[in-house]
């Protein structure tokens, strides 16, 4: 019992000093403070300071989104000329019909581009190859501006001008947004914000905004980026194989010398789409998680160790160590103020460092004592999803899976 206790102190403690060291050194990734505002941007802009837009959509099986999302997008408040390219990809539910058809509802037909997306070539990921047609497509509007957007993304009506303004005032050569995500039901009041906690605690903000460092990361529902950022020849082709097309087109565009980017939150923009219970996030989240990882066992085993000793241990301590104080056999009082201390002090800046994200989704605070639980799920779904690599079925994009070699 004495050699337990002394391994799960050793343990509390690191899980404390690990802690300390994310609140207080990680790019404060934990807070909300980079986010386009609704009034950010000066307001004596004049109409001929916004070029042209290219918005392109990839779009699969959005008949049911599309009579939501894609009005307020076609009706968006933009001073300069702008053009929807919806890319329909082999969609089954009549998206390209049901687009034409908003579209004229909207009295914006005009604006309207509908592009077939074609047979998938080889080498390319499903929603990267719709993205690329949409490049192609716009190629003759000439437009220096491009926005890639989801279909269930809803925009406000100021989302282009804020965006480009963000792009051009500061010299931004991609502005992406993380859009709210919705977290209505019980199981996405669990799972969604700590889906935007891990993502910005693996790419904090302040570093992918920041041009001395080399962190780069995009949030793939809302990108805006000069065209001019890409290859003029070869468009999205350097990352045509890339399931995590976002962060991997960010690492291209600042990569380029002299380029920046800028990644933050909104409240404004949100997405429209539901994850209802468990499985809906788990999906999300296994679908990509094994490739974050670049499919490699050890990185996967590190990962599995390290979510356990972050989120997992401290609950644990402190439930050991104010046993330890309350019944007084199974170790001296010390070994149990020793536990609960380290337990609890790193329960409380866990769930300290979480309320802030909670909260922007508009969650209680009283969920983020519940981050060991949604990491130890967050665990088993990372783990889930290599053994979905193992049997060969990789990551798909709406419904449609990418076949993949099983890891050796």
């Amino acid at each position: 019992m004495e050699t337990l206790q002394w391994a799960v102190g050793l343990a509390g403690s690191a899980s404390l000093l690990v802690w300390v060291w994310l609140v207080a050194a990680r790019g404060r990734f934990w807070t909300t403070g980079q986010r386009l505002d609704p009034d950010e941007g000066p307001a004596s802009a004049q109409p001929l300071d916004y070029p042209p837009v290219a918005v392109i959509v990839p779009a699969r099986n959005e008949a049911g989104t599309l009579p939501a999302t894609l009005p307020p997008l076609l009706r968006q408040e933009y001073p300069g000329p702008l053009a929807v390219f919806l890319v329909d990809d082999s969609s089954e539910d009549g998206t390209a019909q049901v687009a034409r058809a908003v579209a004229k509802e909207t009295g914006a037909a005009d604006r309207l581009t509908v592009v077939s997306a074609g047979p998938l070539p080889e080498g390319w990921a499903g929603k990267v190859w719709a993205m690329q047609r949409g490049l192609e497509a716009s190629a003759s509007m000439g437009a220096p501006l491009v926005m890639f957007t989801d279909a269930d993304v809803l925009h406000p009506p100021s989302s282009l001008k804020l965006l480009s303004r963000k792009a051009l005032d500061g010299g931004l050569d991609m502005v992406s947004l993380m859009v709210l995500l919705r977290a209505r039901t019980r199981w996405e009041r669990l799972l969604v914000p700590a889906y935007v906690y891990f993502f910005a605690k693996l790419y904090p903000f302040r570093h992918v905004n920041d041009p001395r460092k080399s962190t780069a990361a995009a949030a793939g529902g809302c990108m805006l980026l000069r065209r001019k950022a890409l290859d003029p020849d070869r468009g999205l082709r350097s990352i045509a194989s890339e399931i995590i097309d976002d962060c991997a087109l960010a690492r291209v565009v600042k990569g380029r010398p002299g380029a920046r980017i800028w990644l933050g939150l909104s409240r404004e923009a949100r997405s429209v789409r539901a994850y209802g219970g468990l499985s809906g996030v788990w999906r999300l989240v296994a679908r990509t998680a094994f490739t974050q990882l670049g499919y490699s066992p050890w990185l996967l085993l590190g990962t599995v160790l390290g979510m356990l000793l972050t989120y997992c241990v401290p609950p644990l301590a402190a439930a050991g160590g104010l046993a330890v104080l309350s019944s007084g056999a199974w170790g001296p009082s010390w070994s149990g103020a020793w536990l609960a201390g380290t337990g609890l002090g790193a329960w409380l800046l866990m769930s300290g460092s979480y309320v802030p994200m909670v909260r922007w989704h508009r969650v209680g605070a009283a969920w983020s004592l519940l981050l060991p639980v949604t990491a130890g799920l967050y665990t088993l779904m990372t783990i889930d999803s290599a053994l979905r690599r193992r049997r060969g079925a990789g990551g798909g994009w709406k419904g449609r899976t990418r076949p993949t070699r099983s890891t050796p």
